[in-house]
């Protein structure tokens, strides 16, 4: 039988449903304290991870969850066709480097905080298509490398707007393949590129909000659902503002999220006014989702959510040139 990736609007639509069989997640100390504490592979007590700099930290959690996600779906390394993986650090220096550990192709992706439904997309397209059979799909931040990249030193003690997110120290993989028990992926819709002209690099919750918005706006109508059909709609790192204002905006075009939508920046944290507007990077929805939101899913709490990781895609040189920041958000349907 001929194998189709049929594609009406901006959305993918996968007839052989590629199966999520295992997922492999860790993080810090501070996301721990929080609900994923008692869900993720491996809790940190010391963000360092027996590393001298954030950045090698950062790119030993992300091997460490590519490795358990690979080893929770009963498989070994040289069984894996690719990996498709990316990070928020220049060139993808994590992604990177974590992939020389691995005997496997690599495709580097890069979406910002959108990153975990973007190589979840790509990987099912893929699997779905008969091109391969096993991919591990993954990503992850740390507070200290993101804070050091696009805003300041922690040495340098600057004060945080109340505005601002807290980057989440964490990573983590999923296995995709043809075949076995598991979460099936039905569908994915690609994200475009929105920009409000938000220039302020602390609010990340205003600027990705209307590019979330944009993707399950179009989701709904290329799948012609409604927000009530799924049992949950996971954004990624919007955080409490941007949480709100994607509500509002999803109301204003005629549709009502406000019943079932869970914001992963809103959740991750024990107590969210301690951490200000709540958790963003793209270790956040990577870790929400491949630990709480898919155990749930396999003890079929949840049967249908759908999952809009959101990202900011900025720079440094951008924003010191006094640019906007666009964003953007892709969103993946997952089924039991």
């Amino acid at each position: 039988m001929q194998i189709q990736n049929t594609l009406r609007g901006h959305t993918l639509f996968f007839d052989k449903k590629p199966v999520i069989t295992a997922t492999g997640t860790i993080a810090g100390p501070k996301e721990c304290a929080g609900i994923v504490g008692n869900f993720v592979d491996k809790a940190l007590s010391d963000d360092m991870f027996g590393e001298s700099t954030f950045e090698k930290a950062e790119c030993k959690m992300l091997s460490y969850a590519i490795d358990t996600a690979i080893k929770n779906a009963s498989l070994d390394r040289n069984q894996m066709d690719v990996l498709v993986s990316g990070d928020l650090l220049n060139q993808i220096i994590s992604a990177s480097f974590a992939a020389r550990d691995f005997s496997v192709p690599f495709l580097g992706v890069y979406s910002a905080c959108s990153t975990m439904s973007q190589s979840i997309m790509l990987s099912a397209a893929l699997v779905n298509a008969g091109y391969i059979n096993n991919a591990v799909a993954a990503t992850g931040s740390h507070f200290a490398s993101a804070e050091r990249q696009y805003r300041y030193p922690l040495e340098q003690g600057t004060t945080r707007p109340p505005q601002s997110q807290w980057t989440v120290t964490g990573a983590g993989a999923c296995v995709i393949r043809n075949k076995g028990e598991g979460v099936k992926i039905v569908n994915a819709t690609m994200g475009r590129v929105i920009d409000y002209g938000v220039t302020d690099v602390n609010n990340m919750g205003a600027a990705m909000a209307p590019a979330c918005a944009h993707t399950l706006i179009q989701h709904f109508r290329d799948t012609n659902t409604q927000p009530e059909d799924y049992d949950l709609i996971l954004s990624g790192d919007l955080g409490a503002l941007g949480s709100r204002l994607l509500k509002d905006l999803c109301w204003e075009k005629g549709f009502d999220i406000s019943s079932n939508h869970v914001d992963c920046g809103e959740i991750i944290y024990k107590v969210i006014e301690d951490e200000f507007q709540g958790g963003s990077g793209a270790g956040c929805s990577a870790v929400v989702f491949n630990s709480y939101v898919f155990s749930k899913l396999q003890a079929k709490m949840f049967k249908r959510v759908l999952f809009a990781a959101t990202g900011a895609l900025l720079s440094t040189v951008s924003s010191g040139q006094g640019e906007s920041i666009p964003c953007i958000s892709h969103a993946v349907q997952l089924e039991v």
